[in-house]
């Protein structure tokens, strides 16, 4: 008789300090299957964080450091967004709430496009930009930044990904990021990129 297969390493369980299910989703599927991640919505009598910060690494310490003192082992946030060179880095750190408290993607989405009406295709840079943090009992233990430069759309393309997804052109293609397949997409997001540095570090922790 075979013997026994051995146990089963169980997924090293991380803590996200968000309520956004799609952001918990993406970042699950690029960090795989040896990764458990939760998020605050598993929580919820944890505290709002604030972002009063105005950077994306304020903000993502601001929410890491918050969680990580109600929650125990580490805690990772992300703050990201999208930066039009025609709007003067609009809408940044306002990514979320461009439009508005309470606005939703869409709304946000359809703020840019009208704001940028007439801009011509070779001023359309832009580029979506990531800072994660990662923070324990309250202090942050590191940082890492992603970025990933392309070209802004004039129109909705796409139903994949979620926020501004779908009027983002990632230099080298003519596809949003809202038409590409997410195995593209993460291949090369500025999330994807943020978390390739945060494996890095956490494989060296180990």
């Amino acid at each position: 008789m075979q013997s026994e297969n051995p146990a089963v390493a169980k997924p090293t369980p991380i803590f996200l300090a968000t309520r956004n299910r799609h952001k918990t989703r993406e970042i699950q599927e690029m960090l795989g299957s040896g990764v458990l991640v939760t998020d605050a919505t598993t929580v919820p009598e944890l505290p709002e964080i604030e972002e009063t910060g105005t950077t994306f690494e304020a903000n993502s310490r601001l929410k890491a450091e918050g969680i990580s003192r109600h929650v125990p082992g580490i805690v990772l946030a992300d703050d990201s967004g999208l930066e039009v060179d025609a709007l003067s880095k609009e809408p940044g750190v306002y990514s979320a709430r461009y439009a508005g408290p309470g606005c939703t993607d869409e709304q946000n989405t359809a703020l840019v496009l009208e704001k940028t009406v007439g801009v011509l295709h070779t001023e359309r840079t832009a580029r979506f930009r990531c800072v994660l943090a990662v923070a324990e009992n309250g202090v942050t233990l590191a940082t890492f930044d992603g970025t990933v430069e392309g070209i802004l759309a004039t129109e909705v393309r796409g139903a994949g990904g979620f926020g501004y997804d779908p009027i983002f052109m990632p230099l080298g293609y003519s596809e949003t990021f809202g038409e590409l397949s997410s195995e593209v997409k993460h291949g090369m997001s500025h999330r994807s990129r943020a978390l390739a540095q945060f494996k890095q570090w956490w494989a060296a922790r180990q």
